[in-house]
């Protein structure tokens, strides 16, 4: 059994199957083959809301996996989590039905249009949302598929008429390189996903490929020494508050409601933005996503308009709502420069306290990473620790919530920090400790982000009682 990894051609119809639909990935990669004019099936092992919206959407879904559900298609992708043993794609192989990845059905989209691949350690959901928005305001027509509902659009996944396809492009597994792309995006470069490239070394020269292999200019964010060290090495295009930048962030400034900020581009004009997102770091993806429409053919009028109206992506800096005069917001930020820019946001409002809540993802992660946690914190009055989310690895023996713990108390004793590693326990902890005026800051890239409903709804039972 081989997977083929050769993208197919799918500008005629075709009867598509996608085992594993029911994530977010591969429900989008659904979504946009059937709006491409595809009869698209799919199944998952247990009903969920993406497989409802599937449905609602015309896609025929099972739950379960069965080898009649491949019935007579043409082509059958699965998601990564699908073993081989999995007995629609056997089914498949059997019949001589070519079985391919995500990423290669992703490619095959890719090659369809015009594409600008936004790749990045982190800020790519966030700058591919924008850059969608961006383009559609500027009556482009954009099709894409990122990696969050773009709340302006009210979804993830689209096909449209015009030219361009936006996508996020994932370097976690290095397949973000068999996209077939005319424009590049790198937002920055920092050591992650090691655990398939290695080293960092590895790393950076996948995406020194990405840039080289890009048809068309590649922009690249210069604001950290590593992607700055690319930008020169292969000639790409920049953009940063670096003087140097091609396109360069100018006159920031911040509050809690969002961000003011000019692009002075190439030729010496500059574009005011104003952003209803707090953070730096949010000011960086509404600049590089102002950038790459612009390179793309948006003009600068409907930049501007769609970035003052951007009201974000699910889990970045998302607001969840106040309950006794508590504030709650979530976001995805797990890497240590992520949860950095995140407390800054945070502490530019003001709160009574920043009450800050980090869930630690995936071991190895963990293992690479903890004494790049020792001064992210900063800025937050009482910190919370749980336990390291697997995300489907195994324990490794002294790999802990504990250790951040250990090296955020060392280097600052006088901060308050509790390591809790009980669900339960830390919702009545947050219930019990939040007051009015405080904000509750959930990060994380595993499950914390229905914790604010959880305490919201503790709170809400306290006060009525």
């Amino acid at each position: 059994m081989t997977m083929h990894d050769t993208a197919p051609v799918i500008s005629d119809h075709q009867r598509i199957h996608v085992v594993g639909v029911g994530g977010a990935g591969m429900s989008a990669i659904a979504e946009v083959l059937a709006a491409m004019g595809h009869t698209v099936t799919g199944s998952d092992l247990k009903a969920s809301a993406g497989l409802d919206r599937l449905a609602a959407l015309g896609i025929e879904v099972t739950v379960g996996h069965d080898a009649c559900n491949i019935n007579s298609a043409d082509l059958v992708t699965r998601s990564t989590a699908v073993p081989d043993h999995n007995p629609e794609c056997s089914a498949a192989w059997n019949a001589g039905v070519p079985v391919v990845s995500r990423a290669t059905i992703l490619a095959a989209i890719c090659g369809e249009r015009e594409t600008i691949a936004v790749a990045g350690t982190h800020g790519k959901t966030t700058t591919s949302s924008m850059l969608a928005l961006v383009l559609r305001e500027a009556g482009l027509q954009p099709s894409f598929i990122i990696g969050g509902d773009v709340n302006e659009i009210g979804t993830g996944a689209a096909w449209d008429r015009g030219r361009l396809f936006v996508v996020e492009a994932d370097e976690s597994d290095g397949s973000f390189l068999l996209l077939p792309r005319k424009y590049g995006v790198v937002t920055n470069l920092e050591p992650d996903h090691l655990e398939h490239h290695g080293s960092f070394v590895e790393l950076r020269e996948a995406f020194r490929r990405f840039a080289l292999e890009t048809d068309g200019p590649v922009l690249v964010g210069i604001d950290d020494k590593e992607s700055r060290n690319l930008a020169d090495e292969i000639d790409a295009l920049s953009i940063g508050t670096d003087i140097r930048a091609d396109w360069q962030i100018q006159e920031l400034e911040e509050s809690w409601e969002g961000v003011r900020f000019s692009i002075r581009g190439p030729d010496g004009s500059t574009l005011p933005i104003e952003l209803p997102l707090p953070g730096a770091h949010n000011a960086a993806n509404a600049a590089t996503a102002a950038a790459a429409g612009m390179m793309a053919g948006a003009d600068p009028e409907s930049v501007a308009s769609a970035l003052a109206r951007f009201g974000g992506v699910a889990r970045r800096f998302e607001q969840r709502g106040r309950s006794d005069g508590v504030v709650f917001v979530d976001d995805y930020a797990h890497l240590p420069s992520e949860v950095a820019a995140t407390i800054q946001a945070a502490s530019s409002g003001t709160w009574n306290r920043l009450v800050a809540v980090f869930q630690p993802h995936r071991y190895s992660r963990t293992q690479e990473l903890w004494k790049s946690f020792t001064h992210v914190f900063d800025g937050a009055d009482i910190l919370y620790v749980t336990d390291v989310y697997p995300a489907g690895e195994v324990p490794r023996a002294g790999v802990s919530g504990r250790l951040i713990v250990d090296v955020v108390a060392d280097a600052h004793p006088e901060m308050d920090i509790r390591y809790v590693t009980r669900r339960d326990e830390l919702i009545s902890q947050l219930a019990c400790e939040l007051g009015k005026g405080d904000l509750c800051l959930t990060m994380g890239a595993g499950d914390l982000t229905s914790v604010p409903d959880e305490v919201r709804t503790l709170l809400k039972g306290s006060s009525g009682a």
